[in-house]
C-alpha cells in the first residue's frame, strides 16, 4: 500500500493516494454489500432510507470540508449551494425515514419529501447556470457548441429509453413524471456539461462526470426503475436507487483528496478541447445500431448506416488528431510565451533594481531611454531624462573624453568602449561616472547607443586621496620624492631642464631651541614662500619636499639663468624673519643648481646635490672668516 505525505497525516497537512483511501474504500465496499444486501431481501423499505438519509448526510459534510478549500469566491459559493441542496435532501428523506419507521407499508414517496428533494435540485441547477463560464467571444461558442453535442445525445438516449415508451402509455402520470424527469435531466447535464466544458469548473474532470452520473442515476432511479424492473421487483429498485447516491458521495471525497493533494500547488494545464462531444457521437451511434437491430431493416438501410458509422468515425479521428496537433503546437506556444514573460519580468526587475544607470542616447545626444536609478544618481526622474542632451551635462573639461568616446563606438558597431567622466547633478555638483557603451543604432528595438554607468564618485575620490598621499608631503602639501621623480621622467627628452636642491641654514637650532612643533611651522611656512617664488617666475615649476629641510625645485624648460635667477629670488625669501609662535625666526638658505638633458635624472639630482653643499660650505667659510 503506497503513501503521499505532505504532513502528518491524512488531515490538510498530508494525503493518501484515492486508491488507499479508507473513506473510498468504505464506499466501495458500501455499493458491494448493497447489491446482495438487497436483492437476497435481508434489505427493507426502512434500511433503504436509512442509508438514503445517511448519504445525504455525508454530501453535506463533504460539501463543508471542500468549501474553505476552493480558491475563488465562484467555487466556494458551489459547495456551499452543494450543501444547502444536500441539507434539503437529508432534510426531505428523513422525513421520509421517520413515515416509513412509523409506518412500513408507506412505501411511495410523500409530497413533502418530493418537493425538497425537487428544490434542491433547482438550487444546484440554478448555480451552475450561474457559474462564470470564463471564456468570451469564439471560445465561448465553441465550449456552447460542445455542451449542446453532449446535450443532444443525453435528449436521444433519454428519448429511447424513457420518453419514447411513455408517450405510448395510457397512464397521463407516466408521461408527466417522464417528462419532467426529462427536462430535469437535461438542465441538470447542461450545467454540468457547461462547467466541465469551460474549464472553470470548481472540481476534477473525473469528480465532475462521476458526479454527474451520480445525480443523473438518482434521477432518473424512479422514472427508469419500474422500466427494468418491470415494477415487480422492489429489492432492485432499491438497488438502483441507492449505487447512484454513493458513487455522488465517492466523487466529493475524490475532490477533497485532488485539492488536498494539490495543497495550493497549481492546477495541471487542461486540454484546449474535450473529448465528451466525440464520445457522444460515439454513444448515440451505438445507440442507432441497437435501435436498428431492435427494428430489424433491410440490406439497403444497413448499408447506409455502416457508411455513416465508416465516415463519422474517420471524420471523428481526423479532427482529435488535428486537435491534438493544434494543442501541442499551443502549449510549446505558450511555454515559448511564458518563456519570454518571464525573461522580461525578470529584466525588467533587474533594470528597475539596479544601482547602475542605464542610457540610450541617439544620434544628436538626447536620451531616449533612461533607467529608474538614474534619479539617485543624477536627481531626475527618469521622465524627466527622456530629452535631455548628455553633453550639457557632461564636465567641460571631459567633453573630449565623451567625445572620443562616442567616436570610437561608431567605428566599430557593435563593440564596446567604456571611459570615465564627470556628470553634472541636479544639486549643481558632479558626479565621477565609468560609462560603457555600445552602438546599437542597428538594433530595431534600440535604435541608438546603448550606455551603462556606474556611479564611482566616492572611489574615485578615494582613489585620488590615496594617490596624492602617495605622491605629496604629508606635512607642507608639497610633491615628494617619488612625484617629483614622476615629473622629470615625464620631462624626458626635454633639451635643458633645471633642478634646485635647497637646503635650510639654521633650521636644527630652531628645533632643539623651540621645539620640533615650532620647526613644523617653520617648514610650512618655507614651503609657502617656495612655491610663491616658483610660481611668480617659472609657472611650470614643481616644488617638493624631499624630506627633513631639504626641498627641490623643478623647472622643465628652465634654461640656467631662469635657475639662477629662481635661486637668489627663494635665498631672498627665505631669508626674511618668519613669524612662528610669536617669535621672528630667521634662516638661510643654500641653494643648488643642476642644469642638462631630463634623460639623465640621478644625475642631475646629484649634481645639483653637489652644488648645494659646496654653497653651504661656502657660507660657512664666509661666516667664519
Amino acid at each position: 500500500m503506497r503513501w503521499t505525505r505532505a504532513g502528518a497525516g491524512g488531515g490538510p497537512g498530508g494525503t493518501r493516494r484515492a486508491g488507499c483511501d479508507p473513506i473510498l474504500l468504505v464506499l466501495l465496499g458500501l455499493a458491494l454489500a448493497t447489491v446482495p444486501f438487497f436483492l437476497a431481501g435481508l434489505g427493507s423499505n426502512r434500511s433503504s432510507w436509512l442509508i438514503q438519509t445517511g448519504l445525504d448526510t455525508a454530501i453535506v459534510a463533504f460539501s463543508l470540508r471542500l468549501m474553505p478549500l476552493g480558491r475563488e469566491p465562484a467555487g466556494r459559493r458551489f459547495w456551499r449551494s452543494l450543501a444547502l441542496a444536500g441539507a434539503l435532501c437529508a432534510t426531505g428523506d428523513g422525513y421520509q425515514t421517520v413515515l416509513v419507521l412509523h409506518d412500513p407499508q408507506h412505501v411511495n414517496a410523500s409530497l413533502v419529501q418530493t418537493a425538497f428533494v425537487v428544490v434542491a435540485m433547482g438550487v444546484m441547477v440554478v448555480t451552475m447556470l450561474r457559474h462564470p463560464l470564463g471564456t468570451v467571444g469564439r471560445q465561448r461558442l465553441r465550449v456552447l457548441l460542445d455542451a449542446a453535442t453532449v446535450l443532444v445525445a443525453v435528449g436521444v438516449f433519454l428519448w429511447y429509453f424513457l420518453l419514447a415508451g411513455r408517450l405510448h402509455s395510457d397512464r397521463m402520470t407516466d408521461r408527466y413524471v417522464a417528462a419532467a424527469t426529462s427536462i430535469i435531466m437535461l438542465i441538470t447535464v447542461f450545467g454540468l456539461l457547461k462547467l466541465i466544458l469551460s474549464g472553470t469548473a470548481p472540481f476534477t474532470r473525473v469528480a465532475g462526470l462521476a458526479g454527474g452520473i451520480g445525480v443523473s442515476g438518482s434521477a432518473l432511479a424512479t422514472s427508469i426503475g419500474p422500466v427494468l424492473t418491470g415494477g415487480s421487483n422492489p429489492r432492485l429498485m432499491f438497488v438502483i436507487q441507492l449505487l447512484p447516491c454513493i458513487l455522488t458521495v465517492a466523487s466529493l471525497r475524490m475532490q477533497e483528496l485532488h485539492m488536498r493533494r494539490r495543497d495550493g500547488r497549481p492546477e495541471s494545464r487542461r486540454r484546449r478541447y474535450s473529448r465528451l462531444p466525440y464520445l457522444a457521437v460515439v454513444a448515440t451511434q451505438i445507440l442507432m445500431v441497437v435501435a436498428l437491430f431492435a427494428a430489424e431493416p433491410g440490406a439497403r438501410v444497413w448499408g447506409v448506416a455502416i457508411g455513416v458509422l465508416i465516415i463519422t468515425g474517420l471524420v471523428l479521428s481526423r479532427q482529435l488528431t488535428a486537435f491534438q496537433d493544434n494543442d501541442r503546437l499551443l502549449t510549446s506556444l505558450d511555454q515559448s510565451m511564458l518563456e519570454l514573460h518571464s525573461q522580461k519580468e525578470w529584466f525588467r526587475s533587474v533594470v528597475q533594481h539596479a544601482s547602475d544607470v542605464t542610457l540610450v542616447v541617439d544620434d544628436r545626444g538626447a536620451v531616449s531611454y533612461a533607467s529608474p536609478s538614474v534619479a539617485k544618481v543624477l536627481g531626475t526622474t527618469p521622465e524627466d531624462a527622456v530629452g535631455m542632451l548628455v553633453h550639457e551635462r557632461v564636465h567641460r573639461d571631459d567633453l573630449p573624453v565623451i567625445g572620443e568616446l562616442g567616436e570610437r563606438l561608431a567605428a566599430e558597431p557593435g563593440s564596446d568602449a567604456s571611459a570615465r567622466v564627470r556628470l553634472r547633478h541636479i544639486d549643481g555638483t558632479y558626479r565621477w561616472l565609468d560609462i560603457v557603451g555600445v552602438d546599437l543604432r542597428d538594433n530595431a528595438s534600440v535604435r541608438g547607443f546603448l550606455y551603462s554607468a556606474r556611479d564611482v564618485t566616492e572611489a574615485h575620490e578615494l582613489q585620488e586621496e590615496l594617490r596624492h598621499r602617495a605622491t605629496h608631503d604629508a606635512l607642507t602639501g608639497l610633491a615628494n620624492r617619488a612625484l617629483l621623480g614622476e615629473r622629470l621622467r615625464a620631462a624626458a627628452g626635454t633639451e635643458e631642464v633645471s633642478v634646485l636642491i635647497i637646503d635650510l641654514d639654521g633650521f636644527k637650532q630652531v628645533n632643539d631651541i623651540y621645539g620640533h612643533h615650532v620647526g613644523d611651522e617653520l617648514l610650512i611656512a618655507v614651503a609657502r614662500r617656495l612655491t610663491a617664488c616658483t610660481v611668480s617666475t617659472s609657472p611650470g615649476g614643481t616644488v617638493a619636499r624631499l624630506g627633513g629641510d631639504e626641498f627641490a625645485v623643478l623647472l622643465p624648460e628652465g634654461s640656467a639663468a631662469q635657475a639662477l635667477r629662481l635661486a637668489a629670488t627663494v635665498r631672498d625669501n627665505i631669508g626674511d624673519p618668519v613669524e612662528v609662535a610669536g617669535e621672528r625666526l630667521l634662516v638661510g638658505a643654500s641653494v643648488g643648481i643642476s642644469t642638462g638633458p631630463a634623460d639623465d635624472m640621478e644625475r642631475l639630482l646629484r649634481d645639483a646635490d653637489a652644488a648645494m653643499y659646496a654653497a653651504k660650505n661656502d657660507r660657512k667659510a664666509a661666516a667664519s672668516a
